[in-house]
């Protein structure tokens, strides 16, 4: 990934996942994602691809106990990784929230850059799992996430009969709220986006 821009890269190695992210909140959205969990790198590869944020995750995790710590520690990963991006928020719109529908699914998602973690979820499953993937994990990559990004973040299912299609909307709707809240506001002329001044 190259070395300009709104750019970070990091490492996180533990006794049960070793997780390497690199990002760059400026990108096209181009993902090169291996978690060793197939569904997790779909909806990996989604909130890259909606985001524009070029996304590098390999991740080697205790597969053989279950998928929970590859997931949660993605998103420590992913997420110190988008706040190191970030650096202070200097100009950035921070706030973004939108409705976004597949099929028969539709979910909001709302997102402040605030630098003060606090993930608010109103999602339901009607399985245990998708396929092989524990749909409680989808609630759990989100509060990591949103821990470690410093970010607030809302994600309510309006409604939806199919469970893979709640997922993706989800990570589709924070996708598209993460892009349109790191874009760069012209008219904030350098400045950060508080009257505090800091977001860090």
């Amino acid at each position: 990934m190259a070395e300009t821009g709104r750019i970070a890269s990091v490492k996180r190695t533990t006794n049960e996942t070793s997780v390497s992210v690199a990002v760059n909140i400026d990108g096209t959205g181009s993902a090169k994602i291996s978690t060793g969990v197939g569904f997790f790198d779909h909806m990996l590869d989604q909130l890259s691809r909606h985001s524009l944020i070029d996304m590098e995750i390999e991740v080697k995790g205790d597969l053989h106990i279950d998928d929970h710590h590859t997931v949660e520690d993605t998103g420590i990963a992913l997420g110190q990784a988008i706040s190191k991006a970030l650096g202070d928020r200097r100009g950035i719109a921070r706030y973004a929230s939108l409705d976004l529908v597949m099929d028969e699914t539709m979910t909001k998602a709302g997102v402040d850059l605030s630098g003060r973690p606090f993930l608010v979820w109103n999602v339901a499953f009607s399985a245990p799992k998708i396929g092989t993937f524990d749909t409680e994990l989808v609630r759990e990559f989100f509060q990591a996430f949103a821990q470690n990004a410093g970010i607030t973040l809302h994600v309510l299912n309006h409604y939806g009969a199919n469970n893979h299609h709640i997922a993706e909307t989800c990570f589709k709707a924070v996708a598209r709220t993460l892009r349109t809240a790191t874009e760069i506001d012209p008219r904030q002329q350098g400045r950060v986006p508080s009257t505090k001044g800091t977001l860090v």
